[in-house]
Parts: C-alpha cells; structure tokens; sequence
C-alpha cells in the first residue's frame, strides 16, 4: 500500500511522543517549496545533506589520523555514519523524531576543514580579524550559501529545525537565527546528536588508538568503563590482546553508554513531565544527558583519549606539518586569489578575500590540500 504524506504525518501522530518535533510543527524553510508527496520535509532535508558534495567529501577529511593513515581508521565519512546509526536508535527508543536526528547527524561535520581539529585551530587563528572560524558555524555556512544545487536559491534551503539543530553552542539571549535569539537548548534530537556524537569517538577513536598502537589495553585497564567492557569480553572466552576481545570490548564500550544514555535521558523526561518540543528547549537543562555518576566514567575515558590519543607527540607532530601546510595554503592564496575556484571567487566582493580563502581551504579534503601544497612548494 502506497504510504503518502498524510499517512506519514498520522503516522508520527500515533507515534512519536508528546516532546518531539513533528514535521507538522516545522517552522518551514527559508524560501518556501511545494511540499513532495511521499516524502516529508526532515526526509528531504536527510537526502539533501547525503547528495551534497560536502558530505561526499568527509571520506577523505581526517577524523584523528590523516586520511593516507591506513585503511581501517576511521575519516570523518565513518565517523558520522556510525554516529547516525547511534541516533537513529536513541532517537527510535526515546519517541523522538529519527529523520531529524539523522539529518543533523548527517550535517554535523560538512564545516570541518582538512586535517581535523589541528587544521580548525590553525584556520581559525589565521582568520581571527575577520570572524574567525568554527566548523559548527561553518556547517550552517555550507547549507545556507555556499552549497549550489538548486534553481533560484544558494545553498540547500534546509528546514529551520535542521539549522537551528547544527548550532553546537549557545549562549543564552545572546545565539540567533536569522535574527531571532534562539532558545537555551536545541530540541531533543538535536541534544541526542550531540551526545552521540561525543559517545561514537569515545568508542571508535579507543578501537583506532589500539589498532594503530599509540596505546594498549594494560593501558586503558586504568579506565573503568574500559575494565568493565573488556570484563564482559573475556566472559565470552575472549584473551586480552586478540583482536575479537578488543573489538567486542569496543562493541560493549559503546553498548554501555547508548544504554545509559537512553535510560537517564528517559528519566529525566518523565519526571519532568515534560509535555512538548518548546518545554523541553526551554528547560533549564539538557534533558538527554548520561546520569551523573556514568557522565564521570565517560570523562574518564575522554580524558585518557586526550592524553594518550589526540595529544600523543606523535599524532601532533604529523598534524602540525599539515596545519602548516594549511598555514602557508592560506597566505599564498591571500596573494594569489586569481588560484581560487570561481564560485569563490565571485564571493570576494560579498565576504571578502579572508573569508572566502577560508571557505575554500575549509572545503578542501586532507588530499586535496596536500597535493594544492605540493604544486604551490613545486
């Protein structure tokens, strides 16, 4: 039987939960559209965001190693595939809208420049005088502008909900969109995005940090969440030091923080009573969040990730060459605008040549701008 848009909305009627956003109650987009007839306005979103550019160009973007690293580490693609397959989960057991929080998902990562965090920082210090740059704030920049799929609009026209969803960090009364102060929290899909976010590297970036031997697992026996997860491996007749217990210790690493993240979150909103998608933004806190005592144990093990992954010497050292290169990318583009793509070009006059330099190095993958760097030192 052919499901049409109105079996679809009665279908997120029966149900979805009282506190999730419908898309009934989407505040539309930008520059209206007709409506489809079998697909809905957050499912539209989803296939803009997966048959943008932007996102086909995270398989080769650094997620922790660069993407010529090997074969098995995760890239920013990965990564953002096996955050989305935890969202859909959380969001499917917790009432909430799956297509919204797929969709942000999606979208999360399309700012982040080549060369991961390390390339971030060093772009946002050569462009402080002029806005600085975010990856967060760079998503948005990408599905408002700087994407060009679609007749008479620039950028992918996404849903407000969607928008306002890749806006990370908020500062009350302070935060707008589109010129309207948006509110303390994002909706609950969004919240679930996020948190899963920080969950999916905990777990993938302790399973690449093993497989790439910056660190072993006598190491990480000093985490407990990690004592706990390799336990239940070695119940299962798995020797620490084989590949199956590391990898079905990630797998219950992983399994362990979804399911303290569904449980508190769906405590906290039943006994708040919280009764829709504008209760739960306006709350006084995040409403998905881990409980207290497991929100310790998962800082724990970022904190371990931070000290023996992200700022391993060896990791840095790599990643500083690259930022470098991003560095001197940056400055001989400053000089040489006539090198730049046209579509950035022409937004010169509009945003100016700072700006526009960073947006196009932003959206260069790590390969791309290893290989710009090569002809400009040739």
């Amino acid at each position: 039987m052919l499901k049409t848009l109105s079996d679809l909305y009665a279908s997120e009627d029966r149900n979805l939960a009282p506190y999730a956003m419908k898309n009934q109650g989407s505040r539309g987009r930008t520059r209206p559209e007709p409506s489809h007839p079998f697909r809905t306005e957050f499912q539209r979103d989803r296939d803009r965001v997966l048959h943008s550019r932007p996102f086909r160009r995270l398989e080769y973007k650094t997620q922790v190693f660069l993407n010529d690293a090997g074969d098995h580490y995760r890239t920013r693609l990965t990564h953002t595939i096996e955050m989305a397959a935890i969202v859909r989960t959380v969001a499917r057991v917790l009432g909430l809208n799956e297509d919204l929080a797929e969709t942000i998902s999606l979208a999360h990562d399309l700012g982040h420049p080549p060369f991961g965090h390390t390339g971030e920082r060093r772009l946002n210090a050569l462009t402080l005088d002029h806005g600085g740059f975010d990856h967060n704030a760079q998503a948005i920049r990408i599905v408002d502008v700087l994407e060009h799929k679609y007749p008479g609009f620039d950028g992918l026209n996404l849903t407000w909900e969607v928008r306002a969803g890749l806006i990370k960090h908020r500062v009350p009364g302070v935060t707008s969109l589109d010129g309207e102060l948006l509110p303390p929290h994002p909706s609950l899909e969004s919240q679930v995005a996020d948190l899963a976010d920080d969950l999916t590297y905990y777990g993938h970036d302790t399973d690449d940090g093993l497989e790439s031997g910056l660190f072993v697992e006598a190491e990480l026996d000093a985490v407990e969440l990690w004592r706990e997860a390799a336990a239940k491996a070695e119940a299962q007749g798995l020797r620490p030091g084989v590949e199956k217990h590391r990898s079905y210790a990630v797998r219950c690493l992983i399994d362990s923080m979804v399911g303290n993240l569904v449980r508190h979150s769906d405590h906290l909103l039943e006994s708040h009573h919280v009764g829709s998608p504008d209760q739960a933004r306006e709350f006084s806190m995040p409403l998905i969040a881990f409980s207290p005592d497991f929100a310790k144990k998962a800082n724990e093990l970022r904190e371990f990730l931070y000290a023996n992954m992200y700022f391993n010497p060896k990791v840095l050292a790599i990643n500083n060459h690259a930022a470098n290169q991003v560095e001197e990318l940056f400055h001989f583009l400053l000089k040489h605008p006539e090198r730049l793509g046209k579509a950035t070009r022409d937004r010169v006059e509009h945003d100016g040549l700072h700006r526009a330099v960073a947006d196009y190095i932003a959206g260069m993958t790590d390969r791309f701008a290893m290989h710009e760097h090569a002809n400009l030192k040739g």
